[in-house]
């Protein structure tokens, strides 16, 4: 019988046309200064401007801030609190991929306790400072469907100067609301949908394996690799099909909800090095690494894996457990290659003297921590020399 400890602190409201009900939503929550964080994207689409007039309509002022990257560093974070503090929003509203929603947070940290990002790297480490004001409630539309912060209480913010990767978790930095709407997620680029897709199959499939997993998180987990893995090819194929659309934003959200209840592992410990050192795309990095990892781990995980197998109708309960590592580490290449993501690290320009750097850097990773099998460098140089051709 395992324990766990498990609270949903975000109320999801998902389906097409939800997006239209950000000013009731906003109202409910006694929103009435907004800051909107969402990129130049969301403007050049439009759904800046359709916010605020929602948010406008429902007596809700709105302050857009809009300055930051595709993967939000100390400085953006640093450049919206800067922005924020003059208007005093009451509220902050996250619209568009994970960086906004990552961006949001950042903000909503620095604005509640002061200080830099730095100093929220970690968990709980806002709740626990006796000075701390209490974090804005926040709201969050995404329009991509990967990352899962919709689903989860961390915030991933690079350090400007190291471009370290740091997971700064709080209870606080739950989003109250979530509204999933498929409709918004169209306009996303297919390089986005293959890279973001599979980021979201990544952590479907890493979370069912953790040292830290429990019967919550299997839940959300297993319908997330059933959903993601059955419609990833289908809305490359066909991107207006709002089904699949639909299917893989919630699948997103459920294995962000599976992160939060079991963490990650050695797939992610070995891709932000390769984020911080050649500035590889987060999801490319991931998609180098997984079926790697999922080979790699197969001592320790045989049995999770060959369940997975089997939810993609890879194996049978009858299946040798080897093969069935391998059927699932092979459609994993095979989810890869649909997405058009590269196959080797050779292929972005790594050689082969730098694995042992990377290595190095994965060891100490946090996520490596929750690894099935124990993680340390000899194990990343493998993992990495088995990707490297």
């Amino acid at each position: 019988m395992e324990s766990f400890d498990f609270h949903l602190r975000t109320r999801v409201i998902f389906g097409l046309g939800v997006f239209e009900r950000l000013g009731q939503i906003a109202r409910e929550l006694q929103f009435k200064r907004s800051l909107l964080v969402a990129d130049a994207g969301m403007v050049a689409c439009g759904y800046v401007a359709e916010a605020t007039k929602l948010l406008n309509d429902a007596g809700v002022a709105v302050f857009h801030f809009g300055d930051f990257g595709e993967n939000p560093d100390t400085q953006m974070v640093e450049a919206g609190r800067v922005f924020a503090e003059p208007p005093q929003p009451d509220s902050i509203i996250a619209l568009g991929g994970g960086s906004s929603m990552d961006c949001a947070k950042g903000i909503g940290f620095v604005l509640a306790g002061g200080g830099s990002m730095q100093d929220y790297w970690g968990h709980d480490k806002l709740s626990s400072k006796p000075d701390a004001k209490p974090m804005l409630p926040m709201l969050c539309v995404p329009t991509t469907a990967g990352t899962g912060s919709d689903g989860q209480s961390y915030a991933l913010i690079s350090d400007a100067e190291t471009h370290v990767k740091m997971a700064c978790g709080d209870k606080q930095a739950a989003f109250k609301v979530a509204l999933l709407d498929p409709r918004l997620t169209v306009t996303m680029p297919t390089e986005l949908t293959a890279i973001s897709g599979y980021d979201a199959i990544s952590h479907a499939v890493e979370s069912f394996v953790t040292k830290k997993r429990n019967p919550v998180s299997d839940l959300f987990a297993r319908e997330a690799w059933r959903l993601l893995a059955a419609n990833y090819e289908q809305v490359l194929a066909d991107p207006n099909n709002l089904e699949a659309r639909g299917a893989m934003l919630l699948g997103s959200f459920y294995a962000g909800t599976a992160i939060e209840n079991s963490m990650l592992g050695a797939t992610h410990a070995c891709a932000n090095p390769l984020t911080k050192n050649f500035g590889t795309t987060h999801g490319v990095a991931i998609g180098l690494m997984l079926p790697h990892v999922v080979r790699w781990n197969k001592e320790a995980s045989g049995a999770r894996y060959k369940e997975l197998a089997a939810i993609a109708g890879l194996a049978s309960e009858a299946a040798n457990e080897a093969n069935a590592v391998e059927n699932l580490a092979r459609r994993l290449e095979q989810l890869r290659a649909a997405g058009g993501l590269p196959n080797s690290l050779s292929s972005i320009g790594v050689s082969k003297t730098d694995l042992p750097r990377l290595a190095e850097e994965a060891a100490k990773q946090w996520t490596g921590s929750f690894n099935p099998r124990d993680w340390s460098k000899e194990g990343a140089i493998e993992v990495y020399e088995n990707a490297y051709d």
